[in-house]
This record gives C-alpha cells, sequence and structure tokens, in this order.
C-alpha cells in the first residue's frame, strides 16, 4: 500500500538526502562531550542536495551530551541552542493529518522481523543499542549479547539493573522514539521496505528505557505522550523531528503544536 505525501504550505523545495542512522548538527563543540557509536557516516555535512542551503543537522552525540551536561548556565545555553536548531529543521517538515489506517499495524511485515543486524557483525540492533547506551556492560562470550549492564533511563530518571535471562531481559526495553506506527501514518507508507528497516534500527530513533515507560508510550507522538522526567523532553522532542527529517516523515498538526510548545520551554 502506498500513500502519496501530502501537499502543505511549508514544501521542502528539494527532497533531502537521507543520513541513515547518523546527522550532525553545527551546535557548540563543547555540547560534544561524549561519543555515541551510531553509524560510519561522517558529520559536518549537507543534508541537502544541488545548490539549496545545508538543513541544519543534529547528532546523537550533541543530544546525549545535552541531555547529560546537567543545571546552571551552561546547560541553559546548550538548551537555547538545542532548541532553536530543532526548530529550524522543524519549519522544514511539513504538516498534516495521519493517514486513515483502520486494518491491524503488520510490524513485521512493515519494518522488518525482530531486530536486524543492518552491518553484518552478526549482532542485533538490540544488542548493540544495550552495549552502546548502558553502563557497566558485561557482554557473553559470543562478543554479541549483553548480560549485564546498568541503564540510566533518561525518559523515567530511574536507574535500573538489566540482566539477561527468562523474565528480566523484558524489564528493558528499546523505545522507538518515533514510534513506528506513528511513523507508518506519517510518510513511511512511501519508503521502501529497505528504509523502513534502517528506521526501525536506527540508532537515533532508539532508546532503552524500563519497560513500564516502554508501555505507556505505545504508538503515542508528542501530543500524546512525553517522558515521565521533564528534563529530557528537549532532547526528546529533538529526536524526534531528526527522524521525522531524516526519512521524509511528516507531524500531525497538534504533533507540531507540542514540539513547539516543548520548544519554546526550551529558551
Amino acid at each position: 500500500m502506498s500513500h502519496s505525501s501530502p501537499a502543505t504550505s511549508r514544501t521542502l523545495g528539494t527532497r533531502r538526502t537521507r543520513r541513515i542512522r547518523r546527522i550532525a548538527v553545527p551546535i557548540a563543540a563543547a555540547l560534544l562531550l561524549a561519543g555515541c557509536a551510531s553509524g560510519s557516516t561522517d558529520s559536518g555535512t549537507s543534508g541537502a542536495t544541488g545548490d539549496s542551503a545545508p538543513l541544519p543537522i543534529l547528532t546523537q552525540e550533541v543530544l546525549d551530551a545535552e541531555a547529560e551536561a546537567g543545571s546552571g548556565t551552561d546547560n541553559a545555553a546548550a538548551d537555547t541552542s538545542l532548541a532553536e536548531t530543532a526548530l529550524d529543521v522543524l519549519d522544514t517538515i511539513p504538516v498534516a493529518e495521519r493517514t486513515e489506517w483502520d486494518g491491524y499495524f503488520q510490524r513485521d511485515e512493515y519494518f522488518g522481523e525482530g531486530w536486524a543486524d543492518l552491518d553484518g557483525d552478526d549482532c542485533n540492533t538490540r544488542q548493540e543499542v544495550l552495549a552502546d547506551q548502558l553502563e557497566e556492560v558485561e557482554l557473553n562470550r559470543d562478543g554479541c549479547r549483553v548480560d549485564f549492564g546498568v541503564l540510566d533511563d533518561p525518559y523515567t530518571g530511574e536507574t535500573v539493573e538489566f540482566m539477561r535471562g527468562q523474565g528480566t531481559s523484558d524489564k528493558v526495553q528499546i523505545d522507538h522514539v518515533v514510534a513506528l506506527y506513528n511513523a507508518w501514518r506519517t510518510g513511511a507508507q512511501d519508503l521502501t521496505q529497505q528504509e523502513r528497516l534502517e528506521l526501525a534500527n536506527d540508532p537515533m530513533n532508539l532508546q532503552p528505557t524500563v519497560d513500564w515507560a516502554n508501555d505507556e508510550k505505545e504508538s503515542s507522538d508528542a501530543s500524546q505522550w512525553l517522558p515521565p522526567d521533564e528534563t529530557y523532553h528537549c532532547t526528546y522532542v529533538a529526536r524526534q523531528i531528526v527522524i521525522k527529517a531524516t526519512y521524509d516523515l511528516w507531524v500531525t498538526p497538534d504533533e507540531d503544536a507540542a514540539m513547539r510548545d516543548v520548544l519554546a520551554g526550551c529558551v
């Protein structure tokens, strides 16, 4: 099933080249405090094609550093810079209602079954994200599966121990920052199967969180759900904007308004 993208008063002009798995933005170098493995695409390059002006773009490193910067004057400046850049990107994203969808959502059919191994290293995306984003990680002897780690959950502010095993693994789940059902109804139906697979496994769109937060969110957008920890709202919305822009998705009027309301509180 395919649906053409809606006509809006805010057009993209030229179609953005998708920067799968990593996108960059020129925010203060001081924000680049901690690396996060998010693919091999070089940062600092234009996200536009042709002679059009380059779009502002955001890195996982910037977003992580913003989330970890703490309070105070420096963090206020970081919030402002992040919010201003996110708003610039949001201005390029079309606004339209969701496509109508009454049928059963075929997650495996539309976005791939389970977690993929896009880089071919015999380790799937879930294990890579856990290894990247948990602390005190202990890997299984296979060098892939995470046996133990500690999650400092940015969604809830909780610190949770992860232990692989029946009845314990699911206590830490991987949230799609832009929920796949939300993506499906705001443009992902126009993507190729490979692009949808990349969207579902893009580290920028994946966040480990406690089970109850992931269950509470379900497929909500920013107008319906925000992380319980308000200090992460700016970064959370900025990440959603990155994904929407990267994969040529649109936002609903309510979603657009909610994002702008959050970002207004960051400046």
